[in-house]
């Protein structure tokens, strides 16, 4: 079985996004959609299952189920089906090693899967998923360094 890496995954549609967002909730947090509506303070786990058959989700329910999935994808989709790349707020931490890895990694994947597209090789979808992904790493970095300029306090890190 092959470990599925949640962060570069694009969806395609909004039922999709949806999926992946419940199967999100049952791989990392042991969650049931019974557990999904319960914390999103519905009556029934069947409302979850007619929204994702009819790949439609009230926007006002939008973060209260990416919060009980844990995980973004419904807003991805939507960012994303609007022509927008989507980037988490640069902390202006320090990137790590393993961060600065997975930005190459992504560059990698992307001209790889470019060229076989190219090619004729490569799916459509597959190849914008990669690409977008990048960029979105790209423009993280781009936030902290040009956050580095204006440090901040930090507070998450405790001093003894």
């Amino acid at each position: 079985m092959t470990r599925i890496n949640w962060k570069s995954r694009q969806p395609g549609s909004l039922r999709q996004a949806m999926e992946w967002d419940l199967e999100h909730a049952r791989a990392k947090h042991n969650r049931s959609v019974d557990r999904v509506a319960d914390l999103m303070g519905l009556s029934n786990k069947w409302v979850i299952y007619k929204w994702v058959e009819n790949g439609r989700l009230p926007a006002v329910l939008i973060r209260p189920f990416e919060s009980a999935c844990g995980i973004d994808y419904v807003t991805r989709y939507v960012g994303h089906s609007g022509h927008k790349l989507l980037i988490d707020i640069p902390t202006g931490k320090r990137a790590s090693g393993s961060d600065i890895n997975d930005l190459q990694t992504s560059f990698s994947d992307s001209v790889s899967l470019l060229l076989r597209f190219y090619e004729g090789k490569a799916d459509t979808d597959e190849t914008l998923a990669a690409l977008v992904t990048t960029m979105e790493r790209l423009a993280w970095h781009q936030g902290t360094v040009s956050r580095h300029r204006q440090p901040e306090f930090d507070f998450q890190e405790i001093e003894q």
